[in-house]
């Protein structure tokens, strides 16, 4: 017998607190019964557990995989205009129904992509509250001062607001070109592209090399890769699991 609310976030369906929420709010049925009370146990593989009328599946094994997305193919599940998704090559690796995307990288960026099918875990790894850092490989097209440089570490006026402080560092200069590291613990829409562009430049190349705990290593392009109990472990300490 668990908690419900472990049940449904054990199912992939929401957080614990979101079914907590879903519970107080009359939402969950036991066996026909609607229960409003958060201690509430559940058999998940005898009782008939319900949101919103709708059966809740018990949960299915966990996945958790690293992939490193190419470029040109997009985070989302589906695309009305026929474009690569990351679907694809669930499909392609045999990856059951459910397995989506911890967060996104657009189109033109390529790197390290966590998947799961534990609603719980990916809920945390992508809320601003636990501020898991993402390390990004940035080359830009030219040369940025010192001063920018500083802008971008303390932040950046966007049309969304200032840019949370960001760790920025100088990993390789070109002869006209240059090489940046940069961590963010914020995930906003293109963020590292206009953050740059709000400084004068523009980023020729966006890789992500790192989320949290998880490297992108030696995984080649297009490929996936299951990750160890270790790593999993990691990854949930980095989110208070």
């Amino acid at each position: 017998m668990e908690r419900l609310q472990r049940i449904i976030a054990h199912a992939g369906l929401a957080s614990r607190r979101q079914a907590e929420q879903w519970i107080l709010e009359g939402r969950i049925t036991v066996n026909g019964r609607r229960v409003r009370e958060l201690g509430t146990r559940a058999d998940a593989a005898r009782d008939r557990i319900c949101v919103d009328g709708r059966a809740v599946r018990p949960a299915a094994s966990k996945v958790h995989l690293a992939f490193h997305k190419p470029s040109g193919v997009i985070t989302t599940m589906r695309d009305t205009e026929g474009r690569p998704s990351v679907a694809d090559y669930l499909k392609a690796g045999g990856h059951p129904p459910g397995v989506v995307p911890a967060g996104r990288l657009d189109y033109a960026t390529s790197g390290l992509l966590l998947l799961t099918n534990d609603g719980g875990l990916a809920y945390r790894l992508t809320h601003p509250r636990y501020g898991v850092p993402k390390t990004y490989e940035v080359k830009l097209s030219g040369t940025p001062s010192e001063a920018q440089l500083e802008r971008l570490r303390r932040g950046v006026g966007l049309d969304d607001g200032v840019t949370a402080p960001a760790e920025v560092s100088v990993s390789r200069r070109l002869k006209q070109k240059v090489w940046l590291k940069v961590e963010l613990r914020e995930g906003r829409y293109r963020e590292i592209r206009r953050m740059v562009e709000a400084v004068g430049h523009t980023v020729e190349r966006l890789v992500r090399s790192r989320f949290g705990p998880i490297s992108l290593g030696q995984l080649a392009r297009g490929e996936m890769r299951p990750l160890s109990e270790g790593e999993v472990a990691r990854l949930k300490r980095a989110v208070k699991l």
